[in-house]
């Protein structure tokens, strides 16, 4: 394997696995657990989530740009093509429409205006378990795919036909 496919390869697994520990880390350890800390009100915790989920969002963006132009340079299957797909629309999806939705929300909070309910947060919560499984999956099909093209394309040619 040339380095800059290794390089390549490399890249691109770092960044599905950083990106799964992130989202796993904040969104389903430190969102919920900053609740139950001591001293922490719902104004300091939403204060506190906001600029957490601002930064986790820049920094899902650029893992997610390292991940997508890792793919297309190293010619990926289509099928992690399709999940890198996934990942970057629900990025997308929570980027320009569910984070500033509630970061909306947030602010009216922290005014002192009781928003009315919805279900903003459910579907957030939804979309980062599947964020986070297809991060997983697509994850571990890029390190198999990776070993394989390592071991060279006859061996990656083989181990990709069906079996009889």
């Amino acid at each position: 394997m040339s380095r800059s496919l290794a390089l390549g390869s490399l890249l691109l697994v770092l960044a599905l696995f950083v990106w799964a520990g992130l989202v796993a880390g904040i969104s389903f350890l430190e969102a919920p657990l900053k609740f139950t800390a001591p001293h922490i009100t719902v104004p300091l915790g939403l204060g506190i989530g906001r600029i957490v989920f601002a930064v986790l969002n820049k920094a899902e963006l650029l893992l997610a740009t390292v991940a997508v132009a890792s793919a297309v340079y190293l010619r990926v299957p289509a099928r992690m093509g399709v999940a890198l797909g996934l990942l970057a629309g629900i990025l997308l999806l929570q980027t320009f429409w569910l984070l500033p939705a509630l970061d909306v929300r947030a602010l009216a909070l922290l005014a002192g205006h009781p928003a009315p309910p919805n279900s903003l947060h459910t579907v957030y919560i939804g979309l980062e378990v599947v964020k986070l499984l297809a991060l997983l999956l697509t994850g571990s099909w890029a390190h198999r795919w990776a070993l394989q093209v390592a071991r060279g394309p006859e061996v990656a040619a083989r181990q990709a036909q069906p079996v009889a």
